[in-house]
């Protein structure tokens, strides 16, 4: 039995399921962050206002995180449709799934610096999906 022409393994199966999960995070995150620009500067401003991060920094530090996390869902969207996923090494699915980890490091510094550490146990959770990710695509 096969899935599209490659044996039916489970580090297939689990490279399939992180890059699709990245996808949808990431995807509707960035999206979320494009369509509620008011919204979402707003909440950051606010979640912010303690850190050492000037208010004015916010709105540069979000398109920033936007971008990195489009670019991510972007990768990790495409290693699907292309099928990437299908084989261990590091092609688009893979880049998608680190650019992934990047986005949470990114997350994570701003969580810790907004002393917000409940989220940041939350990104931790995240990034420990994307580790195990990065391991499925390692080379056998």
């Amino acid at each position: 039995m096969t899935l599209l022409d490659v044996p039916i393994e489970p580090a297939l199966i689990g490279r399939l399921l992180v890059t699709a999960f990245f996808a949808v995070v990431f995807l509707q995150s960035a999206l979320d962050k494009l369509f509620d620009q008011e919204g979402n500067i707003s909440f950051f401003t606010g979640h912010f206002k303690s850190s050492p991060f000037p208010p004015a920094a916010v709105p540069v530090l979000f398109w920033i995180l936007t971008a990195v996390e489009a670019t991510a869902g972007a990768l990790c969207a495409l290693g699907i449709l292309l099928r990437d996923f299908r084989t261990p090494g590091f092609g688009v699915a893979a880049c998608g799934v680190t650019v992934s980890g990047l986005a949470l490091l990114c997350l994570l510094v701003g969580q810790r610096l907004a002393k917000d550490y409940a989220g940041a146990a939350v990104v931790a959770a995240y990034f420990a999906v994307a580790l195990i990710g990065l391991m499925l695509f390692a080379q056998p």
